[in-house]
């Protein structure tokens, strides 16, 4: 595909055009050449849009940088306040949301930088013009369930920590027959509908919606599998977790796990999604987290991930190489279980409007608990930033007020599971013969036994433990755990 500037993918200095490419870009950057092309946008993105419209006209290296698109649309977005008429490009519709003198849609004449090569201004450009491989659409391995009462969901979703989708619910709620456009428009009285609603090229995570619209909260209702919510307990207090979701067609989210190690629900009112989900222990390929799990680097869009990564999606980074992740298309009238610590990627086939919400169950508050007891503001989300290391005592402190039996069965539970583990290594320790050179070496396979450490003096990756878990149905998951069912 031809982008409309000319602008080619980077070939390398092996392929044909090279010489000519880099000769393009010494004459059109002039000093700026030296510069990696991620700086020189960084840089741009600095600049008023009058700065960057007048750079545009120095040469034609320059143009094809000073249109990139991605830098018109964080104008309209900054600026215009969601009240624009998409345009067909970001440019186009800022000028025409700010009534730029003698602006006419359609009336720019682009120049082209024939030979440029970039994949910084090619690559969004393909992923925003590309259609869906049908190919990506094709597996369906997640269970569709109805009529589940909240022990079934329990036992054979929930404490497995396995995702499902529940057919029977969104079905009944009033948003399915009331949530048209022209409704929600007047719900939210004009004031933020071009950015949450369909038809607007942006996705929209809103989360204050039930209080900017709040007879938006009538039109559906928790569903009854997922209604313990032991965050509730904070009131006012308790961190960010419902948000009314809407984009178009291609828009999504990227790779990510949801926050405070909480399950979620995904009831979805209009449209479809395509939905793909690793168990915690499984890093999806093409994603890199950091040691902490803080920080997640991964392609720049969700159809780069699709076009780069799908057709690898069984190579992960662990022992369990050649897992198959769950699949599926999220359908109108549909609501999808994401349980605590899977990743997931979502992105929507239509125009798509969800709901969804975080919440922490008694079967989850274990994993919760530990997670919020890092006090780490780079871990703990969903509040401000100087509230992050003070959640864990207020939630603890909720809890001993009004779920002390929870705290006190955590408590035991943990108590338990240290006292297992220093009588099996005691166990252990009574099986050592001389010929033990070096301490905690299993003689049956020269691994560590004791110390969870391998022949060679590194970390046993914790995500062996977990994949067995995972084979044998049981909850599969990073972290501390404290090892009970309910």
């Amino acid at each position: 595909m031809e982008h409309p500037l000319g602008v080619q993918p980077q070939m390398g200095l092996f392929e044909g055009g090279a010489d000519v490419a880099a000769a393009m870009r010494t004459r059109g950057l002039g000093a700026l050449a030296c510069l990696p092309d991620e700086a020189l946008l960084n840089i741009m993105h600095e600049l008023a849009p009058a700065d960057l419209a007048r750079l545009a006209c120095s040469s034609r290296a320059l143009w094809a940088f000073a249109n990139h698109d991605e830098l018109w649309k964080g104008f309209c977005l900054d600026q215009l306040e969601g009240r624009w008429d998409f345009q067909g490009c970001w440019q186009d519709t800022y000028l025409l949301g700010k009534q730029a003198k003698g602006f006419q849609p359609g009336s720019r004449k682009m120049r082209r930088a024939a030979g440029l090569q970039s994949d910084l201004l090619y690559t969004p450009w393909l992923c925003a013009t590309c259609a869906i491989d049908p190919s990506w659409l094709e597996v369906e391995n997640v269970d569709r369930r109805s009529g589940l009462s909240v022990a079934e969901f329990r036992e054979q979703y929930e404490i497995p920590n396995k995702p499902v989708i529940l057919t029977d619910v969104v079905t009944k709620w009033p948003a399915m027959k009331k949530w048209s456009r022209p409704y929600l428009k007047k719900a939210f009285k004009g004031g933020m509908t071009p950015a949450c609603l369909p038809n607007c090229v942006v996705r929209r995570f809103d989360k204050t919606f039930c209080e900017t619209a709040p007879q938006l909260a009538k039109d559906y209702t928790v569903p009854e599998v997922f209604s313990d919510d032991l965050f509730k307990l904070l009131c006012e207090a308790r961190p960010d977790w419902r948000w009314l979701i809407a984009g178009p067609y291609k828009s999504g989210s990227g790779w990510h796990k949801d926050p405070n190690s909480t399950s979620a629900w995904n009831g979805v009112v209009s449209g479809r999604k395509k939905w793909i989900l690793y168990p915690p222990h499984i890093t999806p390929p093409g994603v890199r987290p950091s040691c902490d799990g803080a920080d997640v680097a991964s392609p720049v869009s969700i159809m780069e991930w699709f076009m780069s990564f799908y057709e690898h999606k069984a190579s992960t980074r662990c022992e369990s190489v050649g897992y198959t992740p769950a699949e599926c298309i999220l359908k109108e009238g549909e609501i999808m279980f994401v349980p605590r610590n899977w990743w997931h990627i979502v992105l929507n086939l239509d125009e798509c409007v969800a709901v969804t919400q975080n919440f922490v169950s008694e079967v989850t508050l274990p994993h919760v608990l530990s997670h919020l007891r890092s006090r780490s503001p780079a871990l703990v989300s969903g509040c401000a930033k100087e509230a992050r290391s003070g959640l864990y005592d207020r939630f603890v402190k909720a809890l001993k007020e009004h779920r002390p039996e929870l705290l006190e069965r955590v408590a035991a539970e943990e108590a338990a599971k240290k006292k297992r583990a220093q009588e099996q290594h005691k166990l252990a320790g009574l099986f050592k013969g001389p010929e033990d050179a070096c301490p905690g070496v299993n003689l049956a396979n020269g691994s560590s036994a004791a110390n969870g450490s391998s022949a060679n003096g590194a970390s046993k990756p914790e995500a062996s433990g977990s994949a067995a878990a995972a084979q044998n149905g049981t909850s599969a998951g990073g972290g501390f755990s404290f090892g009970f069912k309910l």
